[in-house]
């Protein structure tokens, strides 16, 4: 799993009702993007190390073209 400052990742739900966890990318601790993930999670703002599981996905987003 590779991760950059900036993406989203999704944890998805282990069961039936449960919603996934959805936050954002804040710092990345491992080489060429592994794991752990410093996560700002979208339901309530809390920051926490995260080493995903099988359960989660990434979500990448293409930088903005530089201006000028």
């Amino acid at each position: 799993m590779q991760a950059a400052v900036g993406d989203r990742i999704v944890v998805r739900g282990h069961k039936m009702g449960e919603h996934d966890r959805v936050g954002e990318i804040l710092e990345v601790h491992g080489d060429a993007g592994a794991p752990p993930y410093v996560v700002r999670w979208d339901t309530d703002g809390h920051e926490s190390t995260l080493y995903p599981g099988t359960d989660a996905i990434i979500e990448h987003f293409a930088e903005p073209a530089a201006a000028g």
